[in-house]
């Protein structure tokens, strides 16, 4: 019994899908002193955290664009890739809450929305650290690169703004 569970472990190191594997039978069998309870929860466990910074992971693109739009759009066509942006990110928590309807209840919860847009304020400076955007930078931080102090330090948007808000349809 112990030397099962014990490859097992060794098993979850050299071979994680034949581990999966293995365990699924074990479980589906009912063998339940053989699995590897250990690494198996812990396995668990990620899989929400990942579920979740997927989410915050969209809602943070979608703050990223939606701040750029209101702000740093320097002609009639630029800003349309932006959009899509949204879009794609929209549909796809979208598709995670329809699956997953308690992660909607975790993502309208205000230190979410708060990480979220702390992580939107990093992309935004690292954007403007891009060459192509010196100009930009230039013109709207008087020819510095902008810190995360150059931005809102509370969240702008609500959930509400981030799952439905679309500025252009309003020019």
């Amino acid at each position: 019994m112990e030397l099962k569970a014990q490859s097992l472990k060794e098993l979850y190191e050299k071979d994680f899908y034949l581990w999966v594997q293995e365990n699924l039978k074990l479980l589906k069998n009912r063998e339940y002193d053989f699995v590897d309870w250990e690494n198996l929860l812990e396995e668990i466990e990620d899989i929400g955290k990942s579920l979740f910074k997927s989410v915050r992971s969209h809602m943070s693109t979608i703050m990223e664009h939606l701040y750029k739009w209101e702000n740093f759009r320097y002609g009639p066509e630029i800003g349309y890739d932006w959009i899509e942006t949204i879009t794609n990110a929209r549909r796809e928590l979208r598709d995670i809450f329809e699956d997953n309807p308690s992660l909607r209840v975790k993502a309208q919860d205000r230190n979410t929305l708060q990480r979220a847009w702390e992580l939107a304020v990093r992309a935004l400076v690292d954007w403007f650290k891009l060459p192509r955007n010196k100009a930009l930078a230039q013109f709207y931080f008087k020819g510095r690169i902008p810190t995360e102090k150059d931005f809102p330090q509370e969240c702008p948007y609500t959930f509400e703004q981030i799952m439905e808000y679309e500025p252009w349809l309003e020019e």
